[in-house]
């Protein structure tokens, strides 16, 4: 019987051992394995960078001036026909007028000195200039419309402010230079009218509000 109680403690120290050599085994595998994959990392090359995008051309600088002319030239339009406020719908008019003729003028400057526009690749100006034209469209006229359409002019402004900035330094030719410089005070202008529009539109309600008081 102590014999019988040996052999069946013997086996089952046996067991554990081996239970506990499987697991040695496969911690060390595991082990190996972890070890090596980071040698592995380590010698791998780095990911290449991601590619600059190329440098705008006098070509791409009259494509995108045009666009964007031509967007707010026609986000004027809506306002001016959609605004309700009288100086949300004057200043639509004067974005319809003022960008109709500066696109005029860059087209008029692109076959003076000879230069085809041409978008960059990748351009989604156009596509944005849809969306800003439907959102705009898909508002209820009234105080909804003049808020989105003025909201809507300040940013794009200062968008278009800070693109000609980059214009002025990437453009080659000295005439198109020379007008993206000149066409700066007419943007900041526009800026500074919308942001004035923008306040007004703003405290509208509060100041309604204490003429009911």
């Amino acid at each position: 019987m102590l014999r019988l109680s040996r052999s069946i403690a013997l086996v089952g120290v046996c067991a554990v051992i081996a239970a506990c050599a499987k697991k040695d085994n496969a911690a060390d595998s595991a082990a190996a394995a972890d070890s090596a994959s980071r040698a592995a990392a380590a010698s791998a090359p780095p990911p290449a960078p991601a590619p600059a995008p190329a440098p705008l051309t006098d070509a791409n600088i009259l494509a995108l001036l045009d666009e964007v002319n031509m967007a707010d030239s026609a986000n004027g339009n809506i306002a001016a026909s959609m605004g309700t406020a009288a100086n949300v719908k004057a200043y639509g008019h004067e974005m319809e007028r003022d960008h109709h003729m500066l696109r005029k003028s860059r087209q008029d400057l692109a076959k003076k000195i000879n230069i085809t526009p041409a978008a960059p690749a990748g351009d989604t100006l156009p596509a944005f200039a849809t969306k800003m034209q439907n959102n705009l469209k898909g508002q209820a006229k009234g105080a909804a419309f003049d808020k989105a359409y003025i909201d809507q002019e300040v940013a794009v402004h200062q968008f278009v402010l800070s693109t000609l900035h980059s214009f002025q330094t990437a453009a080659q030719e000295t005439s198109l230079k020379a007008a993206v410089t000149k066409a700066i005070p007419t943007i900041q202008g526009h800026l500074d009218k919308a942001q004035k529009i923008q306040t007004k539109l703003s405290g509208a309600p509060a100041a309604d509000s204490a003429k009911k008081k």
